[in-house]
């Protein structure tokens, strides 16, 4: 896909498909109404005839409108002037997504209005269509037999005018790059437990050194990470064939002094639950118990693309949670990297197990700040649905960083209170903790559990068990936060 931006004149301008908006009531902003005038009031008099009222993701579809050079123009509501919110303009944007692909358009221009989203300025506009173009087009038939029939549309333009388009080609340069990233983290996700295994993550993080100079990938095995003892990560991969990998993706973008800002994903690459064995319906889909994995290769793809003038680092803890006569028991006690000693009362708990090992490694390299992404509970779920992702941190600064930044990116978090009245609820009488702490503020307890290992850090956890995919007859990985993080790292840089 090729995303490009326009300034010529919209009559004479060239495409299969010329997307305009028409506002409630029918009423046509600056772009339509020159469009209006070439066409010798075409677009008026179809709208007075009421084929399209301009409410929010309504089309119309015409053909070979008089004195255009577009052989297309696709018409699509923006609703009213209040109504012009990120959510709406993604609704438009998908409609408008959805009309391209049920025809041959191999090329299309949208020529949007200023005002088509309240308070958002061109780049924010032209980026975030690209990213939803991107992500309105993306296949997963890798593992089929039978290909997608490929993708017609292959040019998308941003009609803006001359004083705009540096700022468009900025917005379709980093769009690019964060979809892209966004489509690395599905890939990941989407293949199955027996392909995507902590091999092939490392597979996968080898080859995103080799394409980037300033990128250096490192891959502990189980061996070593026994030496300097990662007991609790081991502990989740020791009832499973396929073998734990603790992988670091450094990136180098700054000055060799610069702190880096540290990314820890969580790479479970399925979760059966251990020897607390998960129910059998929709265990297929712990599958994607590494897309906090997948959002961080996913976000050092997109920030090596854009050459982010900072250092990065990306650990994850790469691990497969199986039953057999090997694995961890509930009540087994583990001590961690940091010293401290866990008491594991629920193997399905094994997140918080191999992230907190990750998080104390992560300490060596003496972090500008932490952030930690994973599948982490069920319980946010719960709280949050799918919409946002949970966010717990121990600094109000950096829990404000990503909480901005996932406005801006359209990728929400939510931050709950990681206060220390929940911390007693996971004292252990055999250790110095245990890895559940009840039903009750689950996915604070979660975060509680991993703060211990982060005390001398400016540390956030996002908590993506909500956000990561999505089930059902579109069931599939989303790639977030794969936006989120990027715009974090772009205001970091």
């Amino acid at each position: 896909m090729e995303f490009t931006i326009s300034c010529d004149p919209i009559a004479t301008h060239t495409t299969d498909c010329l997307i305009l908006g028409v506002a409630d009531g029918g009423k046509l902003g600056k772009i339509a109404k020159a469009v209006d005038k070439a066409s010798k009031g075409a677009l008026k008099t179809i709208i007075g005839n009421g084929d399209i009222s301009g409410k929010v993701a309504s089309t119309l579809l015409l053909q070979q409108l008089p004195g255009l050079a577009a052989k297309r123009v696709l018409l699509i509501g923006t609703g009213k002037a209040g109504e012009r919110s990120a959510a709406n303009y993604r609704k438009l944007l998908g409609a408008a997504l959805n009309v391209l692909k049920q025809t041959g358009i191999a090329s299309a221009t949208f020529a949007l209005e200023e005002d088509t989203v309240d308070e958002r300025d061109c780049y924010w506009r032209s980026r975030r269509l690209v990213e939803q173009v991107a992500a309105g087009l993306y296949q997963f038939d890798r593992m089929k037999s039978k290909k997608a029939d490929p993708v017609k549309l292959e040019t998308v333009a941003i009609y803006t005018s001359e004083a705009d388009e540096e700022t468009g080609e900025l917005a379709i340069r980093e769009g690019a790059a964060i979809a892209n990233g966004v489509s690395t983290a599905r890939d990941l996700g989407n293949l199955p437990g027996n392909v995507c295994t902590p091999t092939y993550l490392a597979e996968q993080a080898i080859a995103l050194g080799e394409e980037y100079d300033n990128v250096s990938v490192e891959i502990l095995d189980e061996e070593q990470m026994r030496e300097l003892g990662m007991h609790s990560l081991l502990s989740v991969s020791a009832g499973s064939d396929q073998p734990a990998k603790l992988i670091v993706i450094q990136y180098q973008g700054g000055g060799a002094r610069a702190k880096p800002q540290v990314l820890v994903g969580k790479g479970i690459t399925f979760d059966s639950g251990g020897i607390s064995l998960k129910p059998g319906e929709g265990m297929d889909e712990m599958k994607y118990d590494m897309c906090g994995a997948a959002s961080v290769v996913g976000t050092l793809t997109a920030v090596a693309e854009l050459q982010l003038p900072l250092n990065v680092v990306a650990i994850i803890a790469a691990a497969e949670n199986m039953p057999s006569g090997k694995a961890t028991k509930p009540g087994d006690i583990f001590t961690t990297l940091s010293g401290q000693t866990v008491e594991v009362l629920n193997t399905d708990a094994e997140g918080r197990l191999v992230l907190c090992d990750a998080l104390t490694y992560a300490e060596r390299f003496k972090p500008a700040a932490i952030v930690d992404i994973a599948t982490l509970t069920g319980a946010c779920i719960i709280a949050l649905g799918h919409q946002a992702s949970g966010l717990l941190s121990n600094n109000d600064k950096l829990a404000k960083e990503l909480l901005t930044a996932g406005d801006y990116a359209d990728d929400r978090a939510w931050q709950l209170p990681l206060w220390d009245d929940y911390q007693s609820q996971l004292d252990s009488n055999f250790a110095d903790m245990q890895n559940i702490g009840g039903r009750p503020a689950g996915t604070i307890t979660a975060a509680c559990f991993l703060s211990r290992f982060a005390k001398e850090q400016k540390w956030a956890h996002l908590d993506i068990a909500g956000t990561a995919w999505v089930s059902g007859k579109e069931k599939g990985a989303t790639g977030r936060c794969v936006p989120l993080l990027t715009q974090y790292l772009i205001d970091k840089s």
